[in-house]
């Protein structure tokens, strides 16, 4: 069910029940958070869930006072069915980013390892769910900036993962990172490409990225408050 996180920033609860649920986030750039006032401003949904869940993407924007047409942008932290297949049951006139070796992958100019089991996974899953052939897609690199948004390439879970931090202190995870009893915790190896460089990414992002206070991670409960303190405690861990 959608949940106001505060007042720019909406958690929409897609998938199904755990542990196949997944999460999708909204943010409005036009909302001042300390007054509720809204002056106009980006507005950008974060991931989109199956094709079918168990709570439409259509009716949790619905929820949080949206329409497709609202939305000015939807990132997408990396390609799985669970993270993009919500493209093909709602349709949005906006750019659509994704990391440019997911890109890569989706659109067959890089194949992955078909001895890898996520790697074959891959090759199939493109060509029976690949992105809708009209949507404008734009691959991101590292530290491309994106309105408010600063994008870290954060390869692990997924070759062309991408975490999104907003400015006003807000990161947006995707499956870099999971939540467990409250803390972040790194994703299982068998949904995962290579967990040594997963781990890399999480120290990397530690050091790079700017504070923020709200994690929003693509599996589990988002994490509203001390969230840089609580990467910068897993990054000293794994």
């Amino acid at each position: 069910m959608m949940r106001c996180l505060r007042e720019d920033l909406w958690l929409l609860e897609l998938g199904w029940s755990a542990p196949l649920g997944s999460n999708a986030y909204l943010i409005d750039d036009g909302i001042d958070t300390e007054t509720g006032d809204q002056s106009g401003g980006d507005v950008t949904l974060i991931d989109t869930g199956y094709r079918y869940n168990r709570r439409s993407l259509e009716g949790e924007l619905e929820a949080a006072g949206y329409v497709p047409d609202d939305i000015d942008r939807v990132l997408l932290t990396h390609y799985d069915l669970d993270h993009t297949w919500g493209l093909d049951s709602v349709s949005f006139d906006c750019p659509v980013y994704l990391g440019e070796r997911d890109v890569a992958l989706v659109e067959g100019t890089w194949d992955p390892p078909i001895t890898h089991h996520k790697g074959l996974f891959h090759r199939a899953a493109r060509q029976l769910f690949s992105l809708p052939a009209d949507i404008d897609l734009h691959g991101v690199s590292d530290e491309q900036q994106i309105g408010r948004f600063t994008a870290y390439h954060t390869p692990g879970h997924n070759p062309g993962h991408t975490v999104y931090i907003h400015d006003a202190g807000v990161a947006f995870l995707g499956d870099l990172l999971w939540e467990t009893d409250g803390e972040l915790t790194t994703p299982f190896w068998g949904d995962s490409y290579d967990m040594r460089q997963l781990r890399e990414s999480v120290r990397d992002l530690a050091y790079r990225c700017p504070p923020f206070g709200v994690a929003c991670i693509g599996h589990g409960t988002p994490i509203t408050d001390r969230g840089y303190e609580r990467l910068q405690t897993l990054a000293e861990e794994v």
